[in-house]
C-alpha cells in the first residue's frame, strides 16, 4: 500500500504463474498485503483449501510470506 493510504495500481505479475487463481490471490495481495486466509476467500470468492493450496504454493515459490497468519509479497 502507498503511504496515502490508495492501492498501488503498478503491480506486475511474476513469469512463472500458470494458474489464473494463483495470479488473483496475488494481486489481491499486492493491493491488500497483511490478509489472512479468510480475507482472500472472502474478497475473491474461493474455498479455503483452494486459497491455502495457492498460498502454499506461492510461499514455497518464494512469492508471499506468512507471518502471524496473514500474507504478503516477500
Amino acid at each position: 500500500m502507498q503511504l496515502d493510504g490508495q492501492p498501488k495500481s503498478d503491480v506486475s505479475i511474476p513469469d512463472d504463474f500458470e494458474s489464473a487463481q494463483a495470479k488473483l490471490v496475488y494481486l489481491y495481495l499486492q493491493v491488500w498485503p497483511e490478509s489472512t486466509a479468510d480475507d482472500i476467500c472472502t474478497a475473491l470468492d474461493v474455498d479455503k483449501g483452494a486459497a491455502l493450496s495457492i498460498t502454499r504454493t506461492l510461499r514455497n515459490r518464494g512469492h508471499l510470506e506468512r507471518v502471524d497468519g496473514r500474507y504478503r509479497p516477500s
